[in-house]
């Protein structure tokens, strides 16, 4: 018996869990206030996906009036029951030498997904054996998913159910209509699985966070269940969705299901209802709520009659992901874009740098919401602190910080606080591409486990940079990836189309720019996304000053994207087809050469951009200008001395040859003795397990008390050797 059930509904990934009840969770912990939570999202697949389930899929199908492809996929039922659960095995990692059955090309039923294969042969080239399996493995569930979709449930999708009816619902008649209906069949499966958890635990809340639209009507669904049969049990929503949907709500049915809606961070909010829920008192006038929309006289109202103040991130607790069924996520490989493979392959524990984004100010985000607006960094011994504990809970090492926009002096603190630990992790995290990652930051951050960011280009053109408040130029961008590519990491860049006031030539640049990047190699990864205007985002907000004209509801239940006429009568929606498969190629290394026009149906303006202008913004000398509080790091071990003589007309001195080892290299430098010992105590006291750092200006000042010139030290080729081996200057 615990006194709340945290719930995340179907569905969200397959491959991790969606982290919103992990951090609650580690929060009630805190507070000690028993909780449990479950990813229904997880449990229904695994329950679908299954040789019971698939019978009993193919068993309710209706196969009458469906096409060719699900008449191939019912006609090979027998082949599909027999190897799901093997695959769905392999796919949680538990069964690698399927691998080779896969791969063999007779194990595996084949339908349509699989008519790609001969376009996408050129991409297995580069991939092992596990992956070529994982990605054909989900080849075959997605053609399983196909059938369900035309022959059982329209509305099943491995990462979302029934989105459409959350999409942009400024009523709440249409999916109060579809609430009506009786269960559908993943419905049923559902219920059944929430049915039986109920029963075991026995709370007395229970909290469904609802991140995406593609959860809503489960979680509707879901509340309207626990009110019919466990009606002393009171429900709450909370997460993203209505964080940034329902903040206008007006229509009480919403209350025929949830006894509670909270917005913005949860902790509270949660903490109150659980404290009003266990109150000897009923009087309502004595509760508390903090952010909480309930229904009061039959009246929807919006309480927030706390003096408490949220908690400060260092208060929350370490995430929690006990429950959860860890070793039962699966992991597909889609080969398409190499960011979303990274995303769908392979469990990653989430974390956030900071609460909001340090930046905040970009015209189509969210920035006048909390979860945006309130920037809050948490101390970087803190954060390494919570991987560790979590590496200990789940015996994963690999993390997702799922940041707006993380910050780069906290990232580098981490990074140092990481080697300093001596920590073997693997994260990565999404970034704006600003300079103040250098070169050298970016080998520090890969050294401590960083293999790639994710960071908004958006559209790329500088005029509209500006319009965006992006922050960041062309050139800019081009130079960051740049340090991060030849520092090993993977970048991948969120593109954009469909700006206000965007022109047709705009879109025509930005994608001759992307095609450069990815030309000279310095992106390896993308995704083309059309503007949307939300109402909490300075384009929404104030529509005017972006020369867009909003198309005006009245809001009753969500309230998030807007349906608006840009002044400049341009269809953007004809750019989609060819944006995308023009990245498409870029990514795999080809259609370099082929004309923009040869993406396109329809005619576009020749590209007004110089064929050179990403090759000549990297070819700029960078800035020479060092800060005095830059820091200096080694990421070496310690060199190994040997001493010789040198002479030269007739004169005799000592030298000292330093030999230096990585896990690749050794290479040699030769300096005077005197200056060689000044480079080992200065390598000796960086590498000391409690050693902060030292600040450029105390390296200077260390070695000017025994020499001189000190920029002719710094720039000569013996200390380029050295710095690129490790020897780094961090901002």
């Amino acid at each position: 018996m615990k006194d709340i059930l945290l719930i995340t509904p179907p569905f969200t990934q397959l491959n991790t869990p969606y982290p919103a009840t992990a951090y609650l969770k580690g929060f009630l912990n805190t507070k000690n206030i028993s909780a449990f939570q479950m990813d229904l999202g997880i449990e229904v697949i695994l329950a679908m996906f299954s040789k019971p389930g698939l019978t009993a899929i193919f068993e309710s199908s209706n196969i009458e009036h469906s096409g060719s492809n699900s008449h191939r996929v019912f006609n090979l039922r027998e082949n599909y029951i027999q190897t799901i659960d093997a695959v769905i095995a392999f796919l949680q990692g538990k069964n690698h030498t399927l691998a080779r059955q896969i791969c063999s090309g007779n194990f595996l039923p084949e339908a349509s997904r699989f008519e790609q294969l001969d376009d996408m042969e050129w991409a297995f080239g580069s991939m092992g054996m596990q992956d070529k399996a994982k990605h054909l493995a989900t080849l075959y569930l997605e053609d399983l998913s196909d059938f369900i979709v035309e022959c059982v449930d329209e509305n099943f999708g491995f990462s979302r159910y029934a989105e459409r009816l959350g999409r942009s619902a400024n009523s709440f008649d249409e999916l109060y209509a579809h609430l009506q209906k009786e269960p559908t069949y993943i419905d049923k499966i559902t219920l059944k699985i929430l049915s039986e958890r109920l029963n075991s635990v026995q709370p007395k809340l229970v909290c469904i966070s609802v991140p995406f639209p593609g959860n809503l009507y489960s979680a509707f669904r879901c509340a309207q269940f626990v009110k019919k049969h466990f009606p002393n049990i009171k429900v709450s929503m909370g997460g993203g969705f209505p964080n940034t949907e329902l903040r206008d709500l007006k229509d009480k049915r919403v209350f025929e299901f949830f006894d509670f809606i909270t917005l913005d961070d949860g902790e509270l909010p949660v903490e109150l209802l659980n404290s009003n829920i266990n109150s000897e008192t009923s009087e309502p006038n004595f509760k508390e709520f903090k952010r909480t929309f309930l229904l009061e006289n039959n009246q929807v109202v919006y309480k927030n009659n706390t003096t408490k103040s949220d908690y400060k991130q260092s208060e929350i607790g370490t995430p929690d992901y006990s429950d959860l069924f860890l070793n039962q996520y699966i992991s597909v490989i889609e080969i398409a874009n190499p960011m979303h493979s990274l995303w769908s392959d392979g469990r990653w524990n989430k974390l956030t740098m900071a609460h909001g984004c340090y930046w905040g100010k970009c015209t189509f985000c969210d920035i006048s919401l909390d979860y945006i607006k309130l920037y809050e960094p948490i101390a970087a011994q803190i954060l390494v602190d919570r991987m560790e504990q979590m590496v200990a809970q789940t015996g994963e090492n690999g993390f997702h910080f799922v940041d707006e926009a993380a910050p780069p002096a906290l990232m580098r603190e981490v990074a140092l606080e990481i080697l300093r630990r001596k920590l073997t992790v693997t994260w990565w995290t999404n970034i704006r591409f600003e300079k103040s990652f250098t070169r050298d930051l970016c080998l520090l951050l890969k050294a401590s486990g960083c293999i790639a960011v994710s960071g908004g280009l958006e559209v790329a053109s500088d005029r509209l940079l500006v319009l965006i408040k992006k922050g960041v130029t062309v050139e800019q961008v081009a130079q960051v990836t740049r340090n991060f590519t030849e520092s090993g990491i993977m970048v991948h860049a969120y593109l954009m189309y469909g700006y206000p006031t965007q022109t047709v030539q705009e879109t025509v640049d930005s994608l001759e720019m992307v095609r450069q990047l990815f030309e000279v190699g310095v992106l390896q990864s993308g995704f083309w996304h059309q503007f949307a205007m939300t109402a909490h985002s300075p384009v929404g907000l104030f529509p005017e000053e972006f020369g867009v004209i909003p198309e005006q509801n009245e809001i009753t239940f969500a309230n998030n994207d807007i349906q608006f006429k840009d002044q400049t009568g341009i269809n953007h929606d004809q750019f989609s087809f060819g944006l995308k498969k023009s990245l498409f190629n870029y990514m795999h290394g080809i259609g370099f050469d082929y004309d923009l026009q040869e993406w396109f149906d329809f005619k576009i303006p020749r590209t007004t951009v110089i064929s050179d202008f990403i090759i000549s913004c990297l070819e700029k000398e960078p800035d020479l200008v060092v800060k005095p509080s830059a820091k200096i790091v080694w990421l070496g071990g310690k060199p190994l001395p040997e001493i010789f003589t040198k002479s030269k007309k007739g004169k005799r001195w000592e030298m000292m040859r330093l030999v230096l080892f990585d896990k690749k290299d050794t290479v040699e430098i030769n300096l005077d003795k005197e200056k060689a010992d000044w480079v080992l105590k200065i390598i000796n006291d960086l590498t000391l397990p409690q050693q902060k750092p030292i600040t450029f200006l105390q390296l200077k000042t260390d070695f000017e008390i025994q020499f001189e010139d000190f920029e002719l030290f710094w720039h000569s080729k013996p200390l380029k050797t050295l710095r690129d081996f490790g020897f780094l200057l961090v901002l």
